[in-house]
C-alpha cells in the first residue's frame, strides 16, 4: 500500500472520530440541559404553591389586624353591645 492511501485513510479515521466524540459531546450537553429545565420547573411550582401559601396568610392575618384595629379604635360601649349580640345569636 503506497504511503499517500495509508495518510489519507488516516485522515479520514481521525475526521470520523473527531466527528464521534463532537456529537457524543452534544448528545451530553443536551440532556444535561433538559435535566437543569426539569429541576428548574419543579423548583418554579415548589415556589408558586409556598406563593400561594403565604399569601392566603398574609390576607388572614390583615383580616385579624382590621378587626383589631376596629376594636381599639371603637368606643366601648359599641364593642360591648356587638359581643353581647354575637352571645345572643344561635351556633
Amino acid at each position: 500500500m503506497p504511503p499517500e492511501v495509508g495518510f489519507i485513510l488516516g485522515l479520514m479515521l481521525g475526521t470520523l472520530a473527531t466527528l464521534m466524540i463532537q456529537a457524543f459531546g452534544r448528545r451530553k450537553a443536551r440532556i444535561a440541559v433538559k435535566a437543569a429545565n426539569l429541576d428548574a420547573d419543579r423548583s418554579i411550582k415548589l415556589l408558586d404553591s409556598e406563593n400561594e401559601r403565604r399569601t392566603g396568610q398574609i390576607d388572614r392575618l390583615q383580616e385579624r389586624i382590621q378587626v383589631l384595629e376596629r376594636i381599639t379604635t371603637d368606643p366601648a360601649e359599641r364593642t360591648a353591645r356587638e359581643i353581647e349580640a354575637l352571645r345572643l345569636q344561635p351556633n
